[in-house]
């Protein structure tokens, strides 16, 4: 019987010696290598340096870690500079949240080994006050950073909004004023206040980008304005209402700024009833347009009905809008006649008064229009075929809760579908829950 595995030779030829077998084994590893000679041996750990990191680039931290113990050679590639650029801290305490928190060794180990080459930095937390504090502290410690990318994410409720506004800030202060290269940072929901982003200006001027900063309550229109003369490359914004000000708007639309791209506005009933918002005068939204004729400017609205008075008024350039409650007719119907820019258009709520003729308006007045979702609102059937008939092909995205038509004698549901999918160039039915 032959052995398994055995070549079965002819004649003379001698049949292959394991030493042999296990050269043309280690040959085929030098081709695949790119070695153009014979290699004598070859085994895991004698594997060059950018073929281990390109292995460790499509492992996960914990599977990376494991394999930095297989040899001291991988050890020395886990510690290189590249896999350490991109970083998520997650914190979290086990009785209260799902994340796996990051293990305290190998966040000691990042500030003393890797602290210089953190550039994509961002922090999950989960709802506890002490993840936000821990976050805090690692940010106190990254005194040799070169972030260029800062988030400070909250999973559930805001927790870094229970952090001390002392203890916040000078945790930020260590990386506004050691990075001296910020050109991204995600803020939301966190104590900023208007020293800490003067202290952001006089450090990263030169190099911020981006900057979204919504639910700061301790940033006043004075800190933003001062965020908007100095950092000319600011290419996107995200803020609160009432930090919105003409002088803002005018300032971004100077000459030295480099055209904005992407300003989102929300506009949240903080106290219902008891503050009124201001109006921002036309003058001020056209410098902007004027300037960057291709800013999209996105407003997401959290106000009740009766909060609405000041709003679109006036042509306003706004290009997408999300309503999270209730909006009347009579602020839909000022939509139609003063937002010729809309592309998209979000109603979550609204009464049980049908929305054909605003909705017609929208569609005679709105050329750009791609996108409309619907909740529990209410439109006819031939309404609504009047409304797709009129924007046509250009509406890629048109999300419509089925139980918003209300069949008419000219449309049941059933003919519905086929009448606004051939107006749409493309198949089409209702939701039965919302997409957006």
């Amino acid at each position: 019987m032959k052995r398994a595995g055995q070549r079965v030779v002819a004649g003379t030829e001698a049949p292959q010696t394991p030493q042999t077998s296990k050269k043309q084994k280690t040959s085929l590893y030098g081709s695949v290598l790119g070695d153009s000679a014979p290699c004598t041996s070859m085994d895991w750990g004698s594997l060059p340096h950018h073929v281990i990191l390109r292995v460790f680039q499509f492992l996960t931290l914990v599977d990376r870690a494991r394999a930095s113990s297989v040899c001291r050679r991988w050890n020395e590639v886990f510690h290189i500079p590249d896999l350490w650029r991109r970083f998520e801290f997650e914190l979290s305490q086990p009785a209260t949240s799902y994340l796996k928190s990051t293990h305290p060794d190998l966040i000691q180990q990042i500030i003393k080994r890797h602290a210089d080459h953190l550039q994509y930095v961002s922090f999950k937390v989960d709802s506890s006050t002490e993840s936000a504090e821990a976050a805090c502290d690692i940010l106190s410690q990254l005194v040799n950073c070169s972030i260029k990318t800062l988030g400070l994410i909250s999973t559930a409720k805001p927790s870094f909004m229970n952090v001390s506004k002392a203890h916040f800030a000078s945790a930020l202060t260590v990386v506004f004023v050691n990075s001296k290269s910020l050109s991204s940072i995600k803020i939301d929901d966190t104590p900023l206040d208007d020293p800490s982003l003067k202290v952001l200006v006089a450090n990263n001027s030169d190099t911020l980008k981006l900057l979204k900063m919504s639910s700061c309550p301790h940033v006043s229109p004075a800190g933003i304005l001062c965020v908007a003369d100095q950092c000319h490359g600011l290419k996107e914004l995200a803020l609160n209402y009432y930090i919105l000000s003409d002088e803002l708007l005018l300032a971004l639309s100077s000459e030295k700024h480099v055209d904005l791209e992407h300003l989102r506005i929300d506009v949240v009933s903080e106290n219902p009833g008891q503050a009124e918002f201001h109006a921002i005068k036309k003058q001020s939204w056209d410098a902007l347009v004027r300037h960057s004729p291709k800013v999209n400017i996105v407003m997401y609205f959290f106000l009740y009905e009766d909060e609405f008075d000041v709003f679109f008024r006036e042509e306003t350039p706004v290009t997408h809008l999300y309503f999270g409650r209730a909006v009347s007719k009579a602020m839909l119907g000022r939509i139609g006649m003063n937002c010729p820019r809309l592309i998209e258009l979000v109603v979550c709520a609204n009464g049980l008064q049908p929305l054909d003729d605003e909705l017609i308006r929208i569609a005679e007045r709105c050329k750009n229009l791609t996108a409309m979702g619907l909740g529990e609102c209410e439109v006819t059937c031939r309404g609504f075929i009047e409304f797709v008939k009129m924007c046509g092909g250009r509406l890629t995205q048109l999300s419509i809760m089925e139980e918003v038509l209300i069949p008419d004698s000219d449309y049941s549901l059933d003919r519905l579908h086929l009448e606004v999918s051939k107006h749409l160039g493309r198949m089409w039915f209702p939701d039965m829950m919302p997409t957006w």
